[in-house]
């Protein structure tokens, strides 16, 4: 996991193997829908346990069959909430609860209309009550002109001040990040990785696609 030097609490993982090799199947274009779910399903796992590493923690006394000993346990993983960006987002959920099992799920469907303007449509909300202690956890694999997440958080902050706003995504435009970073300093972001630019359509280059339409199926946009 590294810190990216432009911003404060952004994180990429170029250097995690395992996450660069889930990474190309998914950039590749003959990755078929199936596989395509089952990398955003591994990928959400493993960032899952890479979040849990900037938990709060406190080490508790237990009795193993053969003695007392020490051990930790990670607060933090007991409060929280993870909102599900519709459509693409549901696989990476699927990976991020598999840790993160005390979770309570939010379920936002927002879409970006087309270009130049980006207009952001938020059909369905169902989010619910965030609580002082929570980290809240915004999962939408493609962060690229950054109006959606932008939109979410809002609505989001809307049901309660949470201890933490932590967007996890599969792939980052620096354009899209600057203007959640602006907005929302308090935001922390982690992909997998931090891509070149957008192109005209507002698709990061060099990207992997519509990751809902690979997902679910659908035709690819170009």
């Amino acid at each position: 996991m590294i810190e990216d030097k432009r911003w404060k609490g952004v994180y990429s993982f170029d250097d995690s193997p395992f996450i660069m090799e889930i990474l190309t199947e998914l950039r590749n274009k003959d990755t078929g829908p199936i596989a395509f779910r089952k990398g955003l399903v591994k990928l959400g796992r493993y960032m899952g346990y890479e979040i849990t590493k900037t938990m709060e923690t406190e080490r508790i006394r237990i009795e193993t069959p053969l003695e007392e000993t020490e051990g930790i346990m990670i607060k933090d993983r007991k409060n929280v909430v993870i909102i599900t960006v519709l459509r693409a987002a549901i696989p990476l959920m699927e990976g991020l609860i598999k840790v993160l099992d005390h979770a309570r799920v939010g379920i936002v469907s927002a879409s970006r209309g087309k270009a130049p303007k980006f207009e952001i449509e938020m059909k369905y909300v169902k989010v619910p009550q965030i609580k002082p202690e929570d980290t809240v956890i915004i999962a939408d694999p493609m962060i690229a002109t950054g109006s959606t997440l932008m939109k979410v958080l809002e609505e989001v902050k809307k049901y309660g001040k949470a201890k933490r706003y932590v967007i996890i995504g599969v792939l980052a435009a620096p354009k899209g990040i600057k203007k959640i970073k602006e907005a929302f300093p308090e935001a922390e972001i982690f992909v997998a990785k931090i891509d070149r630019e957008l192109n005209d359509h507002g698709y990061i280059l060099p990207g992997l696609g519509d990751a809902g339409d690979r997902a679910f199926g659908a035709p690819i946009k170009v």
